[in-house]
């Protein structure tokens, strides 16, 4: 393989979050999520969803805004699976809200990459320019 032909380390975990994102069963939004560490090795996955074994009843889904306080968030389910000071690099198919990104700051991950904006959350880069994390959008 040619190396044009290769992707780079942002494409390559940016499609790991995408496939993760398949896995939600959130029909509004599905995010995902891939934690990457210093030696460019994959630490997590995660999806937004419901805590494991969970099953929602009828109709759980159908009202966004009522189930939305149960949903775990991508970032969350990728980095439980993480010690902290492990990974270097967040992947995002959405860029974190502000509680997600006060975790990523307790976590010590220094660069954050994302693809898209969903909803304008100041607060969250206000929290990630307050500890020096590194926001990249994804083009």
């Amino acid at each position: 393989m040619a190396e044009e032909e290769r992707i780079d380390w942002y494409e390559y975990s940016m499609l790991l979050a995408f496939a993760a994102a398949k896995r939600s069963e959130d029909p509004y939004k599905k995010v995902g999520a891939c934690a990457v560490n210093k030696d460019k090795m994959v630490v997590g996955l995660g999806y937004n969803g419901l805590a494991s074994g969970t099953d929602a009843h009828v109709g759980f889904w159908d009202d966004r805004d009522a189930r939305r306080k149960f949903m775990i968030h991508a970032e969350t389910n990728c980095l439980s699976l993480c010690k902290k000071g492990e990974v270097e690099l967040l992947t995002v198919t959405l860029l974190p809200c502000s509680y997600c990104a006060t975790m990523i700051a307790s976590y010590g991950i220094k660069e954050v990459l994302y693809y898209e904006e969903y909803e304008n959350d100041q607060a969250a880069k206000d929290i990630f320019n307050f500890y020096d994390i590194g926001m990249l959008k994804f083009d």
